[in-house]
């Protein structure tokens, strides 16, 4: 009888590769990237650079794409969409800070979505166990465009969180990111018009811009709260099991 062979020991250097590439490892780097970028736009404030320290030498197409560039590295460290997009508006008008929000708006996306599928998707994944979580999963997976699509014209879901929903999804790259660029038009111009025309408070273009932000920004909350409301109302009974003419005539007996 041969005896067995022996198996190679695995090398230090493998074993820490192993390590550092686990699901947990990447998901903890995560933790400290979105950390990060959150403490670095409370600490110094980028969005404060865009909306009024913009390089005035810096100006024509090359300034929206650098705007734009701009934008999508800021949302991506969890600076407010809506400040950035009164920036765009105000610094190159109607037109070119429309392109410049919804071409960062998508950039930003995408980094969000990169960095939640390559470094948290394997780790959360297994946890997606409670009923709602598996439902929103389940849509999520299945009809990614549809449902992106929804989330991004409906204000009141965080920009960040659809984000990094959607990555633990087996949502794909371009449902994701045409529904994201599509749904973000209507929200993204109403900002950006306010802002090109603040200088006019009076004018019907602000005032429309204006009114649709307030309105839909009410209608958001409305949803919310009417969601919650539904969500803590208690469970209805479950009916009784109607009971047989034999069975009750037998008790009647009794």
């Amino acid at each position: 009888m041969s005896d067995p062979v022996a198996r190679p020991p695995v090398s230090l250097a493998l074993r820490c590769s192993r390590s550092l590439l686990s699901p947990w490892s990447r998901l903890s780097l995560l933790a400290v990237l979105l950390l990060g970028a959150a403490t670095t736009v409370v600490l110094y404030e980028p969005q404060r650079l865009l909306a009024e320290g913009w390089p005035p030498q810096v100006a024509g197409a090359g300034a929206v794409v650098l705007f734009g560039v701009a934008y999508g590295v800021c949302t991506a460290a969890f600076v407010p969409r809506p400040i950035l997009n009164l920036a765009a508006g105000a610094l190159f008008g109607t037109q070119a800070g429309l392109v410049a929000a919804v071409a960062g708006t998508v950039l930003g996306a995408g980094i969000s979505f990169t960095l939640g599928r390559v470094l948290g998707q394997d780790a959360l994944r297994p946890l997606l166990r409670g009923r709602w979580l598996k439902a929103a999963d389940g849509v999520l997976s299945r009809h990614g465009f549809r449902s992106m699509l929804a989330i991004r014209l409906f204000p009141g879901v965080p920009f960040a969180a659809a984000n990094y929903c959607a990555a633990v999804s087996r949502m794909g790259y371009v449902p994701f990111l045409l529904a994201t660029g599509l749904g973000s038009i209507p929200n993204t111009a109403a900002y950006v018009v306010a802002g090109s025309e603040a200088g006019s408070p009076t004018s019907p273009a602000f005032l429309i811009s204006t009114g649709f932000i307030v309105v839909s920004g009410l209608a958001a909350a409305v949803v919310v709260w009417r969601k919650r409301h539904g969500l803590r109302a208690p469970a209805p009974a479950a009916p009784q099991p109607a009971r047989t003419l034999v069975g009750a005539a037998g008790r009647a007996d009794d």
